[in-house]
């Protein structure tokens, strides 16, 4: 096989290549004690169980799982965190229905609110120092509950993708007095109720569903993910409609024993794994302190540690620069660039050496006065977030009217089919149905001007847009 345009023999070269991951999944690409995959890759035989009619050893599986995060009852997914967030939303609301919803949710939540025709409500996060999103403040839901009496249940991100947490115990109080459902998308957070050194889990914070995508921060398989239900606000048997609806029909028993190992592996080895990620993020932010021109935010109770968010633009390295100055010359891939800074993602598997050799490379680029790579870092990469345009159509409208294709320039004042956002971490910036202003138009042309990766459009070169056609234009 031809290595340039065959998958395997690229993945082979690239696990021996000695780069380093900073990114997920959460295993690392370690040579963990796990059967040969193709032994054990089949399907529902006799004595296996069926995942959509759990009785036997799949049932067994799940119970286990909810033991372990401390839930009421917890669901296999092997579609990823994306079916347990469409099923979870399908089984709250109603067609047609609304939903407060955090603007920073995965995209998979707004393909719900399209498939089920939604009305969306959207809460935005505060800002922070460091200039990310923030977590939704309990004051911010209580005032759209407040505002909008037809809400039936509140959708958040918590940890967002760069590890901020929002106070789930002062919502999930809030959301409950009016006795609607809280769902949490602790997707990046699975890994939260097996230390104390992380914050509370949602599930522990009083959260009716929680998903959590064990493969981002555990050692589990791609596309392996847990929902857990935690209240009876949700009626079970509409829950696992949507699931059997939203997942494979074959699932795979690779994945799922990916699971069963995951748990296993934290039963056995977390304690101690934990403790010893601890001791070397403890060891890096004590380290960061002494740079000069490299910044890291630092560790806050609202904040999930292993999550180092790290900005060289006092050296006017944008996120971008400095994350392809890592990969190239040192041989780190981290798991994002933003506008002024970059993401590292660490968990329990990761290596000393990894953490060393990050170091060591932060501490020679914090020496440069300006790299010759150097882009503009003149940008607050989420400042774009903080403002939403007009909603003139729910998603489902605009997306079920005629179309017209345009030049994206020229697209002020015009209805979007389409969704606009930076992937990753994938929150939009446009949604179906908003008017697109002057003020997007300029944040995109900054987007592009520093290389960042803008998806989202049917025309992948981000020069033509499909907008709702009115009679007339």
């Amino acid at each position: 096989m031809h290595h340039d345009t065959h998958l395997l023999p690229k993945l082979e070269q690239y696990s021996k290549s000695g780069s380093y991951p900073f990114h997920m999944p959460g295993h690392k690409r370690r040579n963990l004690d796990f059967p040969n995959p193709w032994t054990v890759d089949l399907t529902e035989i006799e004595g296996f169980d069926n995942l959509h009619h759990a009785e036997g050893i799949l049932q067994a599986l799940q119970e286990r799982a909810a033991a372990l995060f401390a839930a009421e009852k917890s669901f296999c997914l092997i579609n990823g965190s994306t079916c347990g967030i469409l099923a979870a939303i399908s089984a709250c609301v109603r067609p047609g229905g609304t939903i407060l919803m955090a603007r920073n949710c995965h995209k998979s939540a707004y393909h719900a609110v399209f498939l089920r025709s939604l009305t969306p409500v959207y809460l935005q996060s505060e800002a922070t120092d460091f200039g990310i999103c923030g977590p939704i403040t309990p004051q911010s839901v209580a005032d759209a509950l407040q505002k909008h009496s037809d809400i039936q249940a509140v959708l958040l991100v918590s940890p967002t993708y760069d590890g901020i947490v929002s106070d789930i115990a002062s919502i999930a109080a809030i959301v409950h007095a009016r006795n609607i459902p809280l769902i949490v998308d602790e997707a990046h957070g699975a890994h939260f109720p097996f230390s104390s050194q992380f914050p509370s889990s949602a599930l522990s914070c009083g959260a009716d569903l929680v998903i959590h995508s064990l493969h981002k921060t555990l050692p589990a398989f791609t596309q392996t993910a847990l929902l857990h239900l935690n209240s009876r606000r949700i009626e079970e048997a509409r829950l696992r409609r949507y699931l059997e609806l939203y997942q494979s029909s074959s699932p795979s028993y690779l994945l799922l024993a990916s699971i069963d190992y995951c748990l296993d592996f934290l039963k056995s080895h977390g304690e101690r794994l934990f403790k010893e990620l601890a001791e070397k993020l403890n060891h890096f932010y004590m380290k960061a302190q002494a740079w000069r021109s490299i910044e890291v935010m630092p560790p806050a109770p609202n904040k999930d540690y292993s999550k180092l968010l790290i900005s060289a633009a006092r050296l006017g390295l944008s996120g971008v620069a400095l994350s392809d100055l890592l990969r190239k010359d040192y041989k780190l891939e981290l798991e994002m660039a933003a506008g002024h800074y970059v993401l590292a993602l660490t968990t329990l598997l990761d290596e000393t050496e990894g953490f060393l050799r990050l170091e060591a490379a932060l501490e020679q680029i914090d020496q440069l006065s300006l790299h010759p790579r150097c882009k503009s870092a003149d940008m607050d990469s989420n400042r774009m977030y903080f403002s939403l345009p007009p909603q003139v159509m729910t998603p489902a409208q605009a997306l079920g009217s005629e179309t017209r294709i345009i030049p994206l320039t020229k697209a002020q004042g015009c209805v979007s089919q389409e969704y606009l956002y930076l992937y990753p971490p994938g929150i939009p910036l446009l949604v179906p149905g908003e008017q697109i202003e002057e003020a997007l138009l300029r944040q995109i042309q900054q987007i592009q001007t520093l290389g960042l990766p803008l998806e989202g459009l049917s025309d992948h070169t981000n020069q033509q847009i499909a907008v709702v056609a009115y009679r007339g234009n």
